[in-house]
Formats: C-alpha cells, sequence, structure tokens
C-alpha cells in the first residue's frame, strides 16, 4: 500500500490551497486517514484527521476554523482544504493512513497510530 500526496505549492497570506492523498495497491482497510506536517526547525505535528467509517475529524487547535478534512471512500483519497492560510502553515505536509487491525480512536494526533505515510507535499506561505 502506498500514499500519493499532491497539491502544494507557493502561496500568499489569505490564499486557500487543496491537498489530496490517494491510497493505492493491495487489498486493504482504512480505519482512518490524517494529515501532519513539519515546518522549518521543527517537530512533525498533527494538523487532522478522518475516521474512514463515521467521518469524525478531529484538528489540531493552530487549524480548527481554517482548515477542512474530508475523504472520497469510492476514490479511498483523503483531502485537506486549507483556507486563510498564515505563513507559520508554511511546512511539508505528510499524509498518513491507519489500516492496521489494532485501531485505537483516542490515537488520532499520534504518529504510531499510522501504518503508511505519503512522501510529503510543500506548502510555502509568503507574508
Amino acid at each position: 500500500v502506498q500514499l500519493q500526496a499532491s497539491g502544494g505549492g507557493l502561496v500568499q497570506t489569505g490564499d486557500s490551497l487543496r491537498l489530496s492523498c490517494a491510497a493505492s495497491g493491495g487489498t486493504f482497510k482504512i480505519n482512518r486517514m490524517a494529515w501532519f506536517r513539519q515546518g522549518p526547525g521543527k517537530e512533525r505535528e498533527f494538523v487532522a484527521a478522518i475516521t474512514w467509517a463515521s467521518g469524525s475529524t478531529p484538528y489540531a487547535d493552530s487549524v480548527k476554523g481554517r482548515f477542512a478534512i474530508s475523504r472520497d471512500k469510492a476514490k479511498n483519497t483523503v483531502y485537506l482544504q486549507m483556507n486563510s492560510l498564515r505563513p507559520d502553515d508554511t511546512a511539508v505536509y505528510f499524509c498518513a493512513a491507519d489500516i492496521g487491525t489494532r485501531y485505537i480512536s483516542s490515537y488520532y494526533a499520534q504518529e504510531r497510530a499510522y501504518d503508511i505515510w505519503g512522501q510529503g507535499t510543500l506548502v510555502t506561505v509568503s507574508s
């Protein structure tokens, strides 16, 4: 199973951008997918997640109200709509998928909950 992320780019403060991440290869069942990001000189941090069956969508406080995660179950694809972008949103954005047999709902913000990671897509927000 592999994840292919796309949609990053260079935008200005206040602009919008939509990231996509498609899962493919083999037979798998997605429990949830998520977006994490790593800014310059920072550790990777949780952004948003979506539970595949219920559509539950927890967010990091820093993006709540500006970002929206969604999924297309038929395409095994997750999206991240990013609005009102700010310079501190500049980061490499990674998508991740939990396809394991041991699903713990409360682990949505923890990297250890995810089995597969995409290659990352760079988002740069200029001031």
